[in-house]
């Protein structure tokens, strides 16, 4: 049996930026530096709301001149797709979805194949084709040991308009940087950096105990993620 493992992740989306503005214009939108793209393959960020809330979270690679955005898919991509378009104005940036994207996570002792995931040396790597001569398993295996990580996934587990970023430990995982400049929702999250302000936080639990006054988020057979306070 190998010790290496696939799965292809449901319900991903992606969203292809060109033109000349392209960079300028994402920029000021994300918490993550997308100088970054320079060194490594694969960033993780996140867009909020003015106040520092948290609307989406997503990975951005190069593919060839245009960067491309890896999200949630379904209603969730119409609904990023549209919070961008708002901003575009008169940039020369154009905006394209396309749905039911294929991304594979790649994890286990030997992650050759792909990019390497920036949010936990244990998540392994991401691949948008079919990953050769790994062996494939179900989305549960990687769902548990994505809540053991205690890794995040999107809008299962942080609640678009409510959720601080750092309840997900989102800045731990690599999806904020403190000195890139300002972006939408900046002020809150420098603040509760700085100020260490975080109040509740996401922990994996086993479901039979659960804390009290704990909130479940995702799950996975007897595993969750569960928002707990400090």
């Amino acid at each position: 049996m190998t010790d290496t493992f696939c799965t292809k992740l449901p319900n991903r989306a992606s969203i292809v930026l060109r033109g000349a503005d392209k960079v300028a214009f994402l920029q000021g939108l994300i918490t993550q530096d997308l100088d970054y793209l320079e060194q490594q393959s694969l960033i993780y960020a996140c867009h909020l709301t003015a106040q520092g809330k948290f609307l989406f979270d997503f990975f951005i690679r190069r593919n060839d001149e245009d960067l491309v955005i890896d999200c949630e898919g379904l209603d969730r991509a119409e609904a990023l797709l549209k919070r961008l378009s708002m901003y575009k104005l008169r940039s020369n940036v154009q905006l394209d979805l396309i749905d039911n994207t294929d991304v594979w996570q790649i994890w286990g002792a030997n992650c050759n194949e792909g990019m390497t995931d920036p949010r936990h040396v244990s998540c392994g790597n991401k691949s948008y084709s079919k990953p050769q001569n790994i062996e494939e398993v179900s989305f549960q295996q990687w769902d548990i040991h994505r809540i053991q990580l205690e890794i995040p996934d999107g809008s299962r587990d942080l609640i678009p308009e409510q959720s601080f970023i750092h309840e997900g430990r989102l800045d731990k995982l690599n999806a904020v940087s403190y000195t890139k400049g300002c972006y939408i929702g900046q002020e809150l999250v420098s603040r509760m950096h700085h100020r260490g302000l975080t109040k509740k936080i996401l922990r994996c639990f086993d479901l039979d105990s659960l804390p009290e006054k704990s909130e479940l988020r995702s799950s996975c057979k007897n595993f969750g993620l569960a928002l707990v306070r400090i």
